[in-house]
Formats: structure tokens, C-alpha cells, sequence
């Protein structure tokens, strides 16, 4: 199982895995995952895509296959498996606030954070906010249902197996 590290903002995570690129151990993967923040040009590469977005240099010793995108949001993935977040929410979420929507990773990252707002207006302290809830779910969500309805994650999901 790989132990994840929490970076904070985008900046922070990003000097976390150059450091850890750099002080790699012999047992250790480095991987980078982030939020694309917007929709993305599959044409282009992920560290094209981060080196246009932020302006961040693919570090000496990272390869390509070891930069990952949450497209557009981390909540993607959320929603991707809705059963998750049933269960995580309980009784006062509002499934039908959520829309149908057949490509999650061409949903823009504003829409998907006030369908999140409105599925759990009523569920109190518990109502969904990016940071410790965020986190609180990746730790629930079904990796295969996330696999199915998000290509971007399945990526990972085949380079975390290749291990």
C-alpha cells in the first residue's frame, strides 16, 4: 500500500515531490497528483500540461509516467462514486442534487464543487469543504468505481499496479 503525503497547496505539494525525487530511497516511487484545474488538451503530456499551467520544470530523476492529474478536481473523483459518498454523508444527502453527467473530467471544477454545496446543504457540520473532509474521502472512495467513470485516475490506478 503507498503511503500518501498531504502537501498542502498546489506550490507546496509540488516542492514536496522535487524533494523527494531528490532524497528518493532505493524502496521508493515518488508520484506527484494534482488537480488539473481545468479541462485538459489530451494531447499534451502532464508535465506540458503542468509546466504551461504553473510554469513547473519536470525534475531531474522524475519520468514521465510519475506526474498524475485529478481532472479537473479531486472532487471528480468524488463523484465518481456516489454509493461513497451516500454512505459518507448519511441520511441528509441529496443524491438527486448531483446531475448525471456522462464525462466527469469535462465537468468544469466550479459546477462540481455547487453540485457537492447542494447535495449536502443539509447534512450540517459534515457538509462538504475542500481540505481535512476532501481528504476524509479519498480514504472511502471505491478505486474501480473512480477507475470507471475517470480515465485520468485509471492511469494512475494501472502505474500504482505496474509497482
Amino acid at each position: 500500500m503507498p503511503a500518501t503525503f498531504r502537501g498542502g497547496g498546489r506550490g507546496q505539494t509540488f516542492d514536496a515531490f522535487k524533494t523527494a525525487v531528490k532524497t528518493r530511497k532505493p524502496n521508493e516511487l515518488p508520484l506527484l497528483l494534482v488537480d488539473s484545474e481545468e479541462a485538459v488538451i489530451t494531447a499534451q503530456t502532464v508535465w506540458q500540461i503542468l509546466h504551461q499551467r504553473d510554469g513547473w520544470e519536470q525534475p531531474v530523476g522524475a519520468g514521465n509516467e510519475d506526474a498524475f492529474l485529478m481532472i479537473c478536481c479531486m472532487e471528480t473523483w468524488f463523484v465518481a462514486d456516489r454509493k461513497a459518498l451516500a454512505r459518507y454523508f448519511g441520511q441528509h444527502w441529496r443524491d438527486n442534487a448531483l446531475p448525471q453527467w456522462p464525462q466527469l473530467e469535462e465537468v468544469p471544477k466550479e459546477r462540481m464543487f455547487e453540485a457537492l454545496d447542494k447535495a449536502t446543504a443539509d447534512c450540517g457540520r459534515k457538509r462538504y469543504a475542500k481540505g481535512k473532509r476532501s481528504f476524509e474521502l479519498l480514504g472511502v472512495i471505491e478505486p474501480a468505481e473512480v477507475e470507471k467513470n475517470c480515465p485520468a485516475a485509471g492511469r494512475l490506478l494501472e502505474r500504482l499496479r505496474a509497482v
